[in-house]
């Protein structure tokens, strides 16, 4: 495991072979996003997807009741709204970044607003039963423009979501399992242990083949079946040409474990 700079808003870590954990830790303000926490988080996401030795990485906070609490007010009241975006990541630098590897959220607590949308914005949910996810925003007279609105739909059923965004009561974390928003649901004591134990299960696949079926898949959601095909046969082409397309039928021929060069 790397250390830590206890100094910085979000931490980044080696957690095992492959896996990086990146952790939001503003306690006082329950991990609200100002401009630091937003750069800091989008360098995060940058030194992952540079690093060709990550394969899969888990946000967490360090706060066990509340995940984050989405945009910090006082700093909106100040009129500092726009530096809680980055130009590569969007709010929080992150919602709108492009990522090709796999992010894990790994969450406990309250998961409101901004905090609910990093994690619809992640592409896997491991949850502490005490979490409870919501969007609250109609409660304010506002509405979840960061993924909220848009990307809940796509998450879980529709009649579930309107409700959601409707009444913009929270559900807890069973529930959320139960209607497809989540992986997991555990004790908070393994919340960690379950999000690396699911990283891993990604990390010993062909690193290139998960990014390509990854990225296909949320690409295609909303694309015809033909189009969809398109998209997959072009992302198999890719695969092709790289080493690893060559290392993983010679593995299973030798009866060894495959040796994934992510090239």
């Amino acid at each position: 495991m790397s250390e830590v700079d206890h100094n910085e808003l979000v931490h980044y870590e080696l957690v095992a072979e492959h896996i990086a954990l990146v952790t939001l830790d503003r306690p006082a303000k329950r991990n609200a996003v100002n401009a630091a926490l937003a750069n800091q988080l989008d360098a995060c996401v940058k030194r992952a997807e540079a690093d060709p030795s990550i394969r899969a990485v888990i946000l967490t906070s360090s706060n066990d009741q509340v995940f984050c609490a989405g945009a910090d007010l006082a700093e909106v009241a100040a009129g500092n709204g726009a530096k809680l975006f980055t130009t590569d990541g969007g709010f929080g630098g992150f919602i709108d970044a492009k990522r090709r590897k796999p992010w894990i959220a790994a969450v406990n607590g309250s998961v409101v607003a901004g905090g609910m949308e990093f994690c619809l914005a992640c592409d896997m949910v491991v949850a502490a039963e005490n979490s409870r996810f919501g969007l609250p925003e109609v409660k304010r007279s506002l509405i979840a423009t960061e993924g909220g609105v848009t990307r809940l739909m796509k998450a879980i059923p529709r009649v579930v979501a309107l409700e959601m965004l409707a009444t913009g009561d929270p559900i807890t974390a069973q529930r959320a399992y139960e209607v497809g928003l989540i992986n997991r649901v555990v004790a908070s004591n393994r919340l960690i242990d379950t999000a690396i134990a699911l990283a891993q299960a990604i990390a010993v696949n062909a690193p290139l083949a998960v990014y390509e079926a990854v990225q296909v898949a949320k690409e295609t959601a909303l694309l015809s079946d033909q189009e969809s095909k398109q998209m997959a046969k072009a992302a198999l082409e890719r695969l092709r040409a790289s080493e690893d397309f060559k290392e993983g039928p010679k593995a299973f021929l030798e009866k060894r474990a495959a040796k994934w060069l992510a090239r």
